[in-house]
């Protein structure tokens, strides 16, 4: 017998019993012992699914260790400086996902008397949780039978039923969520979604079409068909592209570095850095000097005066961003103590570790 959904499936009501209880006993055996897997704190489980986003879980948990005992409790994170917030975040990258936490963790507290949410619907009103964190919440902490559709459930799903639509596509989104739904475990969603976000980081993994052993090889059409390699669909990444990219590295007669704090829509928001400057072409050796001057004009510096060069055996430096590949070149230069300009400060190095910055920034300090 069939389920009246969108897009039905040809399992049978025995099937999807017998996938879910083969599923769920591998998870019991299997499940990966992770320090959120030990709570039904919904901002806990809020924590981890964001810091999951695009990074590994092994690298997250100390991450997650660390933020949870600085902020142990909602209203911690509503009314933390962006300082600590950034330097709890830093080396996770995607620096908006906390700002939008922190904006929903105030959302929490004006609108919901600082509780989270309880259902699937409220927890989407928060700033920066989508259908998946919201279904993951939803069923982990409040046993909702909402699917915590990712990249990993998407691949899973298509590889079960050989399905070959465009994983990034809306009405292929809607098209999963439905399928997953009708195989879901109404007993145990929160332990459903968790054991095949496992299934797909060890077992059915985008390098491991064919694993051996393959836990639901009786219920996985493309292994049968021996198509797995084919799914997901979906199309070539963006290129990359490469940018040159000068920092200058400014010191003062006092020993100081001038650091700049990056605005809102630049790269890595809210992070310092050596001041950053984009070339349009390499420069000749003789014109590190004059674009230093140059920039220095248009940030209104006055009374200054500077002896810039490069060093030749530092080395570029490569930093690569999702969709963009930096080739940092490093200008140095000595100063007198001109006033910081805005959004500016002269930092001793010894105080640099007091300040959040980013992984690129942690590479330019090498080598100095």
């Amino acid at each position: 017998m069939k389920r009246k959904e969108d897009y039905s499936i040809d399992w049978s009501d025995e099937k999807i019993e017998a996938f879910r209880k083969t599923l769920l006993d591998w998870y019991d055996r299997e499940k990966r012992d992770i320090p959120w897997r030990h709570t039904k704190n919904p901002y806990y489980i809020w924590v981890s699914e964001i810091m999951c986003q695009q990074t590994q879980v092994a690298t997250v948990v100390p991450y997650y260790e660390r933020f949870t005992q600085a902020l142990p409790k909602i209203e911690d994170l509503a009314n933390a400086d962006e300082e600590l917030l950034m330097s709890l975040w830093q080396g996770l990258g995607y620096y908006s996902r906390v700002r939008n936490m922190q904006i929903a963790a105030n959302q929490v507290l004006d609108e919901h008397g600082g509780e989270m949410p309880t259902s699937y619907e409220g927890l989407l009103t928060l700033k920066g949780i989508g259908p998946y964190t919201a279904a993951a919440i939803a069923s982990i902490c409040y046993g909702e039978v909402e699917p915590a559709i990712d990249g990993n459930l998407m691949r899973i799903v298509t590889r079960l039923f050989a399905l070959d639509d465009d994983i990034t596509k809306v009405s292929s989104k809607r098209k999963f969520r439905s399928i997953y739904k009708q195989i879901m475990d109404p007993d145990r969603p929160g332990d459903f979604n968790q054991a095949l976000m496992d299934m797909g980081a060890m077992i059915m993994t985008p390098s491991s079409p064919y694993p051996d052993p393959h836990p639901l090889k009786d219920f996985d059409k493309s292994y049968e068909l021996g198509t797995a390699h084919l799914f997901p669909n979906k199309p070539k990444k963006v290129k990359q592209t490469e940018h040159i990219i000068y920092a200058y590295v400014i010191t003062n007669d006092r020993g100081e570095f001038l650091l700049r704090q990056h605005g809102e829509g630049e790269l890595n928001t809210g992070l310092w850095h050596f001041p950053l400057q984009e070339q349009l072409s390499i420069q000749e050796e003789a014109d590190y000097n004059s674009a230093f001057i140059n920039w220095l004009d248009e940030q209104e510096i006055q009374d200054f005066t500077v002896q810039p060069f490069k060093q030749n055996k530092i080395p570029t430096v490569k930093h690569i961003f999702s969709h963009r590949i930096w080739h940092v070149e490093r200008v140095i230069a000595s100063t007198n103590s001109f006033p910081a300009p805005d959004g500016m400060a002269w930092v001793h190095k010894q105080d640099i570790k007091d300040y959040p910055i980013s992984t690129l920034q942690k590479k330019l300090l090498k080598g100095l």
